[in-house]
């Protein structure tokens, strides 16, 4: 309850003190002008770090190993490319650093520790199945870094 609480009305009303501060000094126009040059960037960079991500995937793939991680930073792009392209400051911040590989790192070994975790006290199960092109049935793999 206190995520929902922190995501739904803290975060928001936080990033409005911030946007109408920033619009008090520098002007109104300048601070939609900034709401839309981040989230164009954010949207570009994203797509081509999301591209570039697939693509590692896919190698992997093909290679017959399991791109766990390859998806772990595509679900971590794709949430700061939803975050870049909402009005905020904090949240920009927060895009901007998904999308920085060596930040993105960090994030996802959060991420990975937060998934081992809840994998051991039985809150997530994950199960993933691989088919390869021939008639062999699916192969199991357990989802680790």
């Amino acid at each position: 309850m206190a995520w929902l609480f922190l995501f739904f009305i803290l975060i928001p009303g936080v990033e409005l003190a911030l946007l109408i501060e920033i619009g008090k000094r520098i002007g109104t126009l300048e601070t939609l002008a900034l709401i839309v040059v981040t989230g164009i960037l954010g949207a570009g960079l994203a797509r081509h770090q999301g591209l570039d991500v697939l693509r590692k995937a896919r190698l992997e793939a093909a290679a017959g190993r399991l791109p766990a991680s390859a998806l772990v930073d595509g679900v971590i792009i794709l949430l700061a490319a939803a975050v870049l392209i909402t009005p905020g400051v904090l949240t920009d911040i927060f895009g901007f650093l998904c999308l920085i590989p060596v930040s993105r790192g960090w994030i996802k070994a959060l991420v990975w520790r937060w998934l081992k975790r809840a994998a051991r006290d039985g809150r997530v199960r994950v199960n993933v199945s691989v088919r390869s092109e021939g008639a062999r049935p699916p192969v199991r793999r357990r989802l680790d870094p």
